[in-house]
Protein backbone atom coordinates (compact mmCIF):
# COMPACT_ATOMS: atom_id res chain seq x y z
CA UNK A 1 0.00 0.00 0.00
CA UNK A 2 1.13 3.19 -1.16
CA UNK A 3 2.21 5.35 2.01
CA UNK A 4 -0.17 8.22 1.26
CA UNK A 5 -2.69 5.80 1.75
CA UNK A 6 -1.20 4.51 5.01
CA UNK A 7 -1.13 7.76 6.59
CA UNK A 8 -4.76 8.26 5.23
CA UNK A 9 -5.97 5.46 7.16
CA UNK A 10 -3.77 6.63 10.11
CA UNK A 11 -5.21 9.95 10.28
CA UNK A 12 -8.63 8.74 9.70
CA UNK A 13 -8.24 6.32 13.11
CA UNK A 14 -6.50 9.46 15.11
CA UNK A 15 -9.73 11.58 13.82
CA UNK A 16 -11.98 9.19 14.83
CA UNK A 17 -10.47 8.09 18.52
CA UNK A 18 -10.35 12.05 19.07
CA UNK A 19 -14.22 12.49 18.42
CA UNK A 20 -15.10 9.32 20.56
CA UNK A 21 -12.86 11.32 23.40
CA UNK A 22 -14.71 14.33 22.49
CA UNK A 23 -12.35 16.83 21.81
CA UNK A 24 -11.49 19.25 18.94
CA UNK A 25 -8.65 19.42 17.05
CA UNK A 26 -7.50 22.65 19.11
CA UNK A 27 -7.72 20.27 22.31
CA UNK A 28 -5.49 17.36 20.47
CA UNK A 29 -3.11 20.02 19.29
CA UNK A 30 -2.97 21.15 23.23
CA UNK A 31 -2.36 18.08 24.81
CA UNK A 32 0.44 17.64 22.05
CA UNK A 33 2.07 20.98 22.41
CA UNK A 34 1.33 21.55 18.49
CA UNK A 35 -0.83 23.57 16.33
CA UNK A 36 -4.49 22.79 15.37
CA UNK A 37 -3.63 23.30 11.14
CA UNK A 38 -1.00 20.18 12.24
CA UNK A 39 -3.59 18.25 13.72
CA UNK A 40 -5.86 18.74 10.90
CA UNK A 41 -2.76 17.70 8.58
CA UNK A 42 -2.32 14.61 10.14
CA UNK A 43 -5.90 13.87 10.25
CA UNK A 44 -5.65 14.56 6.27
CA UNK A 45 -3.35 12.46 6.04
CA UNK A 46 -0.84 15.21 5.11
CA UNK A 47 2.15 14.75 7.24
CA UNK A 48 4.72 12.85 7.78
CA UNK A 49 4.13 10.73 11.45
CA UNK A 50 7.40 9.76 14.00
CA UNK A 51 7.23 6.77 15.89
CA UNK A 52 7.52 9.48 19.16
CA UNK A 53 4.36 11.62 18.12
CA UNK A 54 2.13 8.20 17.62
CA UNK A 55 3.12 7.28 20.99
CA UNK A 56 2.13 10.74 22.22
CA UNK A 57 -0.91 10.96 20.45
CA UNK A 58 -1.60 7.11 22.02
CA UNK A 59 -1.13 8.68 25.14
CA UNK A 60 -3.70 11.66 24.68
CA UNK A 61 -6.43 10.14 23.08
CA UNK A 62 -5.94 6.39 24.75
CA UNK A 63 -5.90 4.62 21.92
CA UNK A 64 -3.27 1.99 21.02
CA UNK A 65 -2.82 3.47 18.09
CA UNK A 66 0.73 2.22 18.47
CA UNK A 67 1.95 0.15 21.18
CA UNK A 68 5.41 0.67 22.68
CA UNK A 69 7.11 -3.01 23.46
CA UNK A 70 5.47 -4.86 20.26
CA UNK A 71 5.73 -4.70 17.25
CA UNK A 72 2.38 -2.58 16.71
CA UNK A 73 -1.02 -2.66 17.40
CA UNK A 74 -2.86 -5.44 18.07
CA UNK A 75 -5.72 -6.76 14.93
CA UNK A 76 -7.69 -9.69 14.70
CA UNK A 77 -7.96 -11.89 11.35
CA UNK A 78 -11.72 -13.58 11.23
CA UNK A 79 -12.65 -16.07 8.90
CA UNK A 80 -16.26 -15.76 8.81
CA UNK A 81 -18.83 -18.25 8.12
CA UNK A 82 -18.07 -20.64 10.93
CA UNK A 83 -20.93 -22.21 12.76
CA UNK A 84 -20.71 -21.44 16.62
CA UNK A 85 -21.84 -24.31 18.74
CA UNK A 86 -21.94 -25.18 22.45
CA UNK A 87 -21.71 -23.35 25.96
CA UNK A 88 -20.29 -20.11 27.16
CA UNK A 89 -20.47 -18.74 30.86
CA UNK A 90 -20.82 -14.90 31.00
CA UNK A 91 -18.20 -13.46 32.67
CA UNK A 92 -18.64 -11.14 35.66
CA UNK A 93 -19.49 -7.04 35.04
CA UNK A 94 -16.60 -4.63 34.09
CA UNK A 95 -18.81 -1.73 34.92
CA UNK A 96 -19.53 -3.63 38.45
CA UNK A 97 -15.33 -4.52 38.54
CA UNK A 98 -14.59 -1.02 38.68
CA UNK A 99 -17.38 0.61 40.77
CA UNK A 100 -16.10 -1.84 42.85
CA UNK A 101 -12.03 -1.25 42.95
CA UNK A 102 -13.64 2.49 43.64
CA UNK A 103 -15.48 1.55 46.86
CA UNK A 104 -12.82 -0.38 48.00
CA UNK A 105 -10.87 2.83 49.19
CA UNK A 106 -13.87 3.05 51.47
CA UNK A 107 -12.90 0.16 53.36
CA UNK A 108 -9.87 -0.42 55.73
CA UNK A 109 -9.88 -3.75 56.22
CA UNK A 110 -9.35 -6.49 53.43
CA UNK A 111 -11.62 -6.82 50.60
CA UNK A 112 -11.63 -9.57 48.28
CA UNK A 113 -13.31 -9.68 45.32
CA UNK A 114 -14.26 -12.71 43.18
CA UNK A 115 -13.83 -13.00 39.32
CA UNK A 116 -13.09 -9.71 38.32
CA UNK A 117 -13.13 -8.73 34.80
CA UNK A 118 -9.25 -8.64 34.07
CA UNK A 119 -9.33 -6.09 31.56
CA UNK A 120 -7.78 -2.88 30.34
CA UNK A 121 -10.13 -0.70 32.39
CA UNK A 122 -9.54 -2.84 36.02
CA UNK A 123 -5.71 -2.21 35.44
CA UNK A 124 -5.86 0.92 34.71
CA UNK A 125 -7.69 1.92 37.87
CA UNK A 126 -5.11 -0.94 39.89
CA UNK A 127 -2.06 1.13 38.21
CA UNK A 128 -3.27 3.87 40.46
CA UNK A 129 -4.18 2.24 43.99
CA UNK A 130 -1.05 0.82 43.90
CA UNK A 131 0.56 4.05 43.07
CA UNK A 132 -1.05 5.55 45.71
CA UNK A 133 -0.43 2.49 48.78
CA UNK A 134 -3.10 0.28 48.09
CA UNK A 135 -2.02 -3.22 48.07
CA UNK A 136 -3.73 -5.47 45.12
CA UNK A 137 -2.84 -8.79 43.96
CA UNK A 138 -4.41 -11.51 42.31
CA UNK A 139 -4.86 -14.61 44.09
CA UNK A 140 -5.82 -17.43 41.29
CA UNK A 141 -6.58 -18.29 37.60
CA UNK A 142 -10.11 -17.43 38.80
CA UNK A 143 -9.69 -13.85 38.81
CA UNK A 144 -9.65 -13.18 42.19
CA UNK A 145 -8.74 -10.39 43.51
CA UNK A 146 -7.44 -8.98 47.25
CA UNK A 147 -7.35 -4.99 48.33
CA UNK A 148 -5.58 -4.04 51.31
CA UNK A 149 -5.93 -0.67 52.02
CA UNK A 150 -3.01 1.51 54.15
CA UNK A 151 -4.11 3.80 56.90
CA UNK A 152 -3.17 7.08 55.01
CA UNK A 153 -3.09 6.69 51.41
CA UNK A 154 -0.31 8.98 49.55
CA UNK A 155 -1.81 10.80 46.88
CA UNK A 156 1.59 12.77 45.77
CA UNK A 157 2.53 9.26 44.31
CA UNK A 158 -0.34 8.91 41.87
CA UNK A 159 0.58 7.13 38.64
CA UNK A 160 -1.09 10.20 37.04
CA UNK A 161 -0.49 8.67 33.48
CA UNK A 162 -2.95 5.75 34.22
CA UNK A 163 -5.40 8.06 36.49
CA UNK A 164 -5.76 10.18 32.55
CA UNK A 165 -6.04 6.53 30.51
CA UNK A 166 -9.66 5.36 32.44
CA UNK A 167 -12.78 8.57 33.12
CA UNK A 168 -13.59 5.52 35.69
CA UNK A 169 -10.55 7.77 37.92
CA UNK A 170 -13.50 10.50 38.51
CA UNK A 171 -15.22 7.76 41.06
CA UNK A 172 -12.07 8.27 43.58
CA UNK A 173 -13.56 11.80 43.99
CA UNK A 174 -16.36 10.78 46.81
CA UNK A 175 -14.09 7.86 48.60
CA UNK A 176 -10.71 10.59 48.63
CA UNK A 177 -12.99 13.02 50.73
CA UNK A 178 -13.63 11.14 53.49
CA UNK A 179 -10.17 11.29 54.54
CA UNK A 180 -8.65 14.02 53.01
CA UNK A 181 -9.56 17.90 53.11
CA UNK A 182 -7.60 18.83 49.77
CA UNK A 183 -6.61 16.51 47.08
CA UNK A 184 -6.18 16.90 43.31
CA UNK A 185 -6.98 14.14 41.07
CA UNK A 186 -6.20 13.89 37.38
CA UNK A 187 -8.67 13.86 34.94
CA UNK A 188 -9.36 12.14 31.76
CA UNK A 189 -8.70 14.75 28.82
CA UNK A 190 -11.77 16.16 27.19
CA UNK A 191 -13.66 15.72 30.61
CA UNK A 192 -13.95 19.25 31.26
CA UNK A 193 -15.74 20.88 34.49
CA UNK A 194 -19.55 21.74 33.62
CA UNK A 195 -19.92 19.52 30.68
CA UNK A 196 -22.66 16.69 30.59
CA UNK A 197 -20.02 14.08 32.21
CA UNK A 198 -19.02 15.60 34.62
CA UNK A 199 -21.14 18.53 36.06
CA UNK A 200 -23.51 15.80 37.69
CA UNK A 201 -20.98 14.29 39.65
CA UNK A 202 -20.23 17.64 40.90
CA UNK A 203 -24.18 18.70 41.71
CA UNK A 204 -24.11 15.26 43.28
CA UNK A 205 -20.89 15.72 45.86
CA UNK A 206 -21.28 19.30 46.53
CA UNK A 207 -24.20 19.03 49.32
CA UNK A 208 -21.48 16.68 51.28
CA UNK A 209 -19.11 19.77 51.09
CA UNK A 210 -16.83 18.68 47.81
CA UNK A 211 -15.73 22.11 45.89
CA UNK A 212 -13.95 21.24 42.54
CA UNK A 213 -11.98 23.20 40.13
CA UNK A 214 -10.64 21.97 37.17
CA UNK A 215 -7.28 23.51 36.20
CA UNK A 216 -4.15 22.02 34.51
CA UNK A 217 -5.67 19.08 33.94
CA UNK A 218 -6.45 18.18 37.48
CA UNK A 219 -9.35 18.53 39.61
CA UNK A 220 -8.33 20.57 42.39
CA UNK A 221 -10.52 19.19 45.45
CA UNK A 222 -11.42 20.90 48.47
CA UNK A 223 -13.64 19.65 50.99
CA UNK A 224 -15.79 21.11 54.17
CA UNK A 225 -15.47 18.27 56.61
CA UNK A 226 -19.01 19.82 58.68
CA UNK A 227 -20.76 19.64 55.74
CA UNK A 228 -23.98 17.42 55.85
CA UNK A 229 -27.36 17.47 53.25
CA UNK A 230 -29.91 19.06 55.02
CA UNK A 231 -32.42 17.78 52.62
CA UNK A 232 -32.57 14.73 49.89
CA UNK A 233 -29.61 14.70 47.27
CA UNK A 234 -31.93 14.85 43.68
CA UNK A 235 -29.35 14.02 40.84
CA UNK A 236 -29.71 15.87 37.72
CA UNK A 237 -28.25 13.06 35.81
CA UNK A 238 -29.76 9.44 36.14
CA UNK A 239 -26.07 8.12 35.61
CA UNK A 240 -24.63 4.82 36.81
CA UNK A 241 -21.35 6.44 37.78
CA UNK A 242 -22.75 9.50 39.20
CA UNK A 243 -24.99 7.07 41.64
CA UNK A 244 -22.12 5.09 42.42
CA UNK A 245 -20.04 8.10 43.61
CA UNK A 246 -23.13 9.46 45.79
CA UNK A 247 -23.74 6.07 47.34
CA UNK A 248 -20.31 6.52 47.81
CA UNK A 249 -20.01 10.27 49.77
CA UNK A 250 -23.30 8.92 51.57
CA UNK A 251 -21.67 5.52 52.82
CA UNK A 252 -19.54 7.23 55.82
CA UNK A 253 -21.38 10.43 56.34
CA UNK A 254 -22.90 9.60 59.89
CA UNK A 255 -26.29 9.68 59.39
CA UNK A 256 -29.35 9.08 57.18
CA UNK A 257 -28.75 10.24 53.24
CA UNK A 258 -31.67 10.15 50.80
CA UNK A 259 -30.37 10.28 47.17
CA UNK A 260 -33.33 10.81 44.59
CA UNK A 261 -33.34 9.63 40.62
CA UNK A 262 -30.78 7.18 41.43
CA UNK A 263 -29.92 4.56 38.76
CA UNK A 264 -31.01 1.53 39.31
CA UNK A 265 -28.51 -0.32 36.67
CA UNK A 266 -26.99 -3.42 37.79
CA UNK A 267 -23.17 -1.98 38.81
CA UNK A 268 -25.12 0.56 41.12
CA UNK A 269 -26.84 -2.90 42.43
CA UNK A 270 -23.58 -4.37 42.48
CA UNK A 271 -22.03 -1.35 44.58
CA UNK A 272 -25.17 -0.94 46.80
CA UNK A 273 -24.89 -4.94 47.75
CA UNK A 274 -21.06 -4.38 48.60
CA UNK A 275 -21.62 -1.29 51.46
CA UNK A 276 -24.07 -3.32 52.60
CA UNK A 277 -22.04 -6.12 53.31
CA UNK A 278 -19.62 -3.22 54.90
CA UNK A 279 -22.38 -2.76 57.27
CA UNK A 280 -23.97 0.48 55.45
CA UNK A 281 -27.61 0.11 55.51
CA UNK A 282 -29.46 1.05 52.23
CA UNK A 283 -33.13 1.21 51.37
CA UNK A 284 -34.70 0.95 48.00
CA UNK A 285 -32.03 -1.55 46.25
CA UNK A 286 -33.06 -1.34 42.65
CA UNK A 287 -35.46 2.00 42.85
CA UNK A 288 -34.80 4.94 41.84
CA UNK A 289 -34.74 6.47 45.29
CA UNK A 290 -32.04 5.20 47.48
CA UNK A 291 -31.70 5.65 51.52
CA UNK A 292 -28.67 5.51 52.89
CA UNK A 293 -27.62 5.19 56.36
CA UNK A 294 -23.81 5.80 57.45
CA UNK A 295 -20.91 4.65 58.80
CA UNK A 296 -18.23 6.62 59.58
CA UNK A 297 -15.64 4.69 60.06
CA UNK A 298 -15.63 1.00 58.17
CA UNK A 299 -13.04 -1.16 59.19
CA UNK A 300 -14.11 -4.76 57.79
CA UNK A 301 -12.25 -8.10 55.93
CA UNK A 302 -15.19 -9.12 53.82
CA UNK A 303 -15.63 -11.21 50.58
CA UNK A 304 -17.90 -9.92 47.79
CA UNK A 305 -18.42 -11.48 43.96
CA UNK A 306 -20.11 -8.93 41.58
CA UNK A 307 -23.03 -10.08 39.27
CA UNK A 308 -22.27 -11.62 35.59
CA UNK A 309 -21.89 -8.38 32.98
CA UNK A 310 -25.54 -8.26 30.68
CA UNK A 311 -23.64 -6.35 28.08
CA UNK A 312 -21.24 -9.85 27.82
CA UNK A 313 -24.39 -11.69 27.56
CA UNK A 314 -26.05 -9.60 24.70
CA UNK A 315 -22.90 -9.53 22.96
CA UNK A 316 -22.71 -13.59 22.76
CA UNK A 317 -26.56 -13.38 22.14
CA UNK A 318 -26.26 -11.11 19.21
CA UNK A 319 -23.34 -13.39 18.23
CA UNK A 320 -25.50 -16.59 17.88
CA UNK A 321 -28.73 -14.72 15.92
CA UNK A 322 -26.06 -13.21 13.37
CA UNK A 323 -24.13 -16.49 12.58
CA UNK A 324 -27.32 -18.66 12.71
CA UNK A 325 -26.54 -20.71 15.33
CA UNK A 326 -27.54 -22.59 18.65
CA UNK A 327 -25.30 -21.91 21.84
CA UNK A 328 -25.94 -22.06 25.30
CA UNK A 329 -25.18 -18.70 26.76
CA UNK A 330 -24.80 -19.59 30.72
CA UNK A 331 -25.38 -17.26 34.06
CA UNK A 332 -27.33 -14.76 32.37
CA UNK A 333 -28.38 -11.66 34.83
CA UNK A 334 -31.46 -12.02 33.55
CA UNK A 335 -33.13 -9.03 35.04
CA UNK A 336 -31.49 -6.58 33.13
CA UNK A 337 -31.76 -8.40 30.02
CA UNK A 338 -35.54 -8.56 30.06
CA UNK A 339 -36.51 -5.77 27.95
CA UNK A 340 -33.91 -7.17 25.25
CA UNK A 341 -35.64 -10.78 25.37
CA UNK A 342 -39.35 -9.62 25.27
CA UNK A 343 -38.26 -7.14 21.91
CA UNK A 344 -36.15 -10.00 20.37
CA UNK A 345 -38.94 -12.85 20.82
CA UNK A 346 -41.14 -9.87 18.98
CA UNK A 347 -38.59 -10.29 16.06
CA UNK A 348 -38.76 -14.06 16.33
CA UNK A 349 -36.31 -15.26 18.42
CA UNK A 350 -36.28 -19.31 18.91
CA UNK A 351 -34.78 -20.03 22.10
CA UNK A 352 -34.96 -21.53 25.85
CA UNK A 353 -34.83 -20.24 29.36
CA UNK A 354 -33.40 -22.40 32.60
CA UNK A 355 -35.27 -21.61 35.33
CA UNK A 356 -33.48 -18.82 37.57
CA UNK A 357 -31.10 -19.26 40.12
CA UNK A 358 -29.08 -16.71 42.34
CA UNK A 359 -25.85 -15.11 41.47
CA UNK A 360 -23.07 -15.76 43.91
CA UNK A 361 -23.88 -12.42 45.29
CA UNK A 362 -26.88 -13.91 46.39
CA UNK A 363 -29.30 -11.28 44.93
CA UNK A 364 -28.88 -10.84 41.12
CA UNK A 365 -31.05 -13.30 39.13
CA UNK A 366 -29.44 -15.47 36.78
CA UNK A 367 -30.87 -18.45 33.94
CA UNK A 368 -29.07 -19.84 31.03
CA UNK A 369 -30.37 -19.74 27.64
CA UNK A 370 -30.22 -21.42 24.47
CA UNK A 371 -30.53 -19.36 21.38
CA UNK A 372 -31.37 -21.22 18.51
CA UNK A 373 -30.99 -20.24 14.56
CA UNK A 374 -34.22 -17.74 13.99
CA UNK A 375 -35.88 -16.04 11.17
CA UNK A 376 -36.25 -12.43 12.22
CA UNK A 377 -38.22 -9.96 11.03
CA UNK A 378 -38.04 -6.06 11.98
CA UNK A 379 -39.82 -5.01 15.13
CA UNK A 380 -42.72 -2.76 14.76
CA UNK A 381 -41.30 -0.07 16.36
CA UNK A 382 -38.31 2.07 16.39
CA UNK A 383 -35.81 0.44 18.95
CA UNK A 384 -34.60 2.59 21.46
CA UNK A 385 -32.89 2.93 25.18
CA UNK A 386 -34.23 3.84 28.30
CA UNK A 387 -32.90 3.93 31.75
CA UNK A 388 -33.29 0.90 33.32
CA UNK A 389 -35.69 -1.33 33.65
CA UNK A 390 -35.54 -0.20 30.06
CA UNK A 391 -33.58 -1.35 27.39
CA UNK A 392 -30.09 -0.79 27.98
CA UNK A 393 -28.14 2.06 25.96
CA UNK A 394 -24.54 -0.30 25.96
CA UNK A 395 -27.09 -2.61 24.04
CA UNK A 396 -28.48 -0.55 21.59
CA UNK A 397 -25.59 -1.04 19.15
CA UNK A 398 -25.93 -4.92 18.96
CA UNK A 399 -29.60 -4.73 18.02
CA UNK A 400 -28.16 -2.80 14.62
CA UNK A 401 -26.19 -6.30 13.67
CA UNK A 402 -29.38 -8.29 14.92
CA UNK A 403 -31.48 -5.98 12.33
CA UNK A 404 -29.23 -6.29 9.88
CA UNK A 405 -30.31 -9.96 9.29
CA UNK A 406 -33.83 -9.37 9.71
CA UNK A 407 -36.26 -9.05 7.09
CA UNK A 408 -37.80 -5.68 6.84
CA UNK A 409 -36.43 -2.23 7.72
CA UNK A 410 -35.53 -1.14 11.35
CA UNK A 411 -35.09 2.77 13.00
CA UNK A 412 -32.22 2.49 15.71
CA UNK A 413 -32.49 5.95 17.80
CA UNK A 414 -29.79 6.39 20.31
CA UNK A 415 -30.67 9.48 21.61
CA UNK A 416 -28.12 9.29 24.43
CA UNK A 417 -24.38 9.55 22.61
CA UNK A 418 -23.69 11.98 19.77
CA UNK A 419 -22.15 10.41 17.25
CA UNK A 420 -22.26 6.70 18.26
CA UNK A 421 -25.13 6.07 15.62
CA UNK A 422 -21.84 7.07 12.91
CA UNK A 423 -20.22 4.12 13.89
CA UNK A 424 -22.56 1.68 12.93
CA UNK A 425 -22.75 2.46 9.48
CA UNK A 426 -19.58 0.98 9.70
CA UNK A 427 -21.85 -2.57 9.06
CA UNK A 428 -21.45 -1.16 5.23
CA UNK A 429 -18.21 -2.22 4.69
CA UNK A 430 -19.47 -5.70 5.19
CA UNK A 431 -22.42 -5.43 3.48
CA UNK A 432 -24.95 -3.99 5.64
CA UNK A 433 -27.85 -1.21 4.59
CA UNK A 434 -27.31 1.08 7.18
CA UNK A 435 -28.29 4.63 6.49
CA UNK A 436 -27.50 7.51 8.59
CA UNK A 437 -30.29 9.82 8.72
CA UNK A 438 -28.41 12.14 11.95
CA UNK A 439 -26.28 11.55 14.43
CA UNK A 440 -28.36 9.68 16.48
CA UNK A 441 -30.67 7.88 13.89
CA UNK A 442 -29.96 4.95 11.31
CA UNK A 443 -32.50 2.65 9.38
CA UNK A 444 -31.05 -0.83 9.32
CA UNK A 445 -32.68 -3.02 6.22
CA UNK A 446 -32.38 -6.98 6.25
CA UNK A 447 -31.52 -9.40 5.87
CA UNK A 448 -27.86 -9.36 4.81
CA UNK A 449 -25.36 -11.04 2.81
CA UNK A 450 -22.21 -10.27 5.07
CA UNK A 451 -19.00 -9.99 2.89
CA UNK A 452 -15.63 -9.99 4.18
CA UNK A 453 -13.47 -6.89 4.11
CA UNK A 454 -11.00 -4.88 6.36
CA UNK A 455 -12.13 -2.30 8.86
CA UNK A 456 -10.15 -0.13 11.09
CA UNK A 457 -11.76 -0.67 14.57
CA UNK A 458 -14.26 2.04 15.85
CA UNK A 459 -13.33 4.27 19.09
CA UNK A 460 -16.33 2.86 20.85
CA UNK A 461 -16.40 -0.45 22.51
CA UNK A 462 -20.23 -1.68 21.87
CA UNK A 463 -19.97 -0.57 18.08
CA UNK A 464 -16.09 -2.77 17.95
CA UNK A 465 -18.00 -5.56 18.94
CA UNK A 466 -20.90 -5.16 16.64
CA UNK A 467 -18.17 -5.32 13.86
CA UNK A 468 -16.52 -8.16 15.05
CA UNK A 469 -19.95 -10.06 15.45
CA UNK A 470 -20.30 -9.28 12.02
CA UNK A 471 -17.28 -10.56 10.10
CA UNK A 472 -18.47 -14.14 12.44
CA UNK A 473 -20.86 -14.15 10.15
CA UNK A 474 -19.05 -12.59 6.70
CA UNK A 475 -18.28 -14.62 3.60
CA UNK A 476 -14.29 -14.83 3.46
CA UNK A 477 -11.75 -13.36 5.38
CA UNK A 478 -11.69 -9.94 7.79
CA UNK A 479 -9.57 -7.95 9.36
CA UNK A 480 -10.61 -6.28 12.31
CA UNK A 481 -7.49 -3.36 13.16
CA UNK A 482 -6.16 -1.91 16.64
CA UNK A 483 -8.65 -4.00 18.89
CA UNK A 484 -7.30 -2.44 22.34
CA UNK A 485 -10.77 -0.79 22.59
CA UNK A 486 -12.96 -4.32 22.70
CA UNK A 487 -9.78 -4.96 25.07
CA UNK A 488 -10.47 -2.65 27.56
CA UNK A 489 -14.18 -3.54 27.62
CA UNK A 490 -13.89 -7.89 27.28
CA UNK A 491 -11.72 -10.63 28.63
CA UNK A 492 -9.98 -12.64 25.54
CA UNK A 493 -13.46 -12.38 23.67
CA UNK A 494 -11.99 -13.52 20.74
CA UNK A 495 -10.54 -16.91 22.45
CA UNK A 496 -13.46 -17.70 24.33
CA UNK A 497 -15.81 -16.92 20.81
CA UNK A 498 -12.76 -19.50 19.10
CA UNK A 499 -13.81 -21.83 21.80
CA UNK A 500 -17.30 -21.73 20.59
CA UNK A 501 -16.26 -22.44 16.87
CA UNK A 502 -15.53 -19.32 15.69
CA UNK A 503 -12.29 -18.56 13.68
CA UNK A 504 -9.66 -15.73 14.87
CA UNK A 505 -6.28 -14.98 15.13
CA UNK A 506 -4.78 -12.51 16.55
CA UNK A 507 -1.30 -10.67 15.03
CA UNK A 508 0.03 -7.70 14.89
CA UNK A 509 2.13 -6.07 11.78
CA UNK A 510 5.86 -6.60 11.30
Amino acid sequence: MPDDQYLQRIGRLIRDSRKHRGWTQTQLATALGTSQSAVHRIEQGGQNLSLEMLTRISDALDSEIVSLGHSGPMHLRVRGGAKLSGSIDVKTSKNAGVGLLCAALLNKGRTTLRRVARIEEVNRILEVLNSIGVKTRWLNEANDLEIVRPAQLDLAAMDAEAARRTRSIIMFLAPLMHDHERFELPYAGGCDLGTRTVEPHMTALRPFGLEVKATGGSYHAEVDGDAVPDRPVVLTERGDTVTENALMAAARRDGVTIIRNASPNYMVQDVCFYLTALGVRIDGIGTTTLTVHGVPNIERDIDYAPSEDPIEAMSLIAAALVTESEITVQRVPVEFLEIELALLEEMGLDYDRSAEYPAANGHTRLVDLTIRPSTLHAPLDKIHPMPFPGLNIDNLPFFAVIAATAQGQTLIHDWVYENRAVYLTELTKLGARVTLLDPHRVYVEGPTRWSGTEVICPPALRPAVVVLIAMLAAKGTSVLRNVYVINRGYEQLADRLNLLGAEIETFRDL
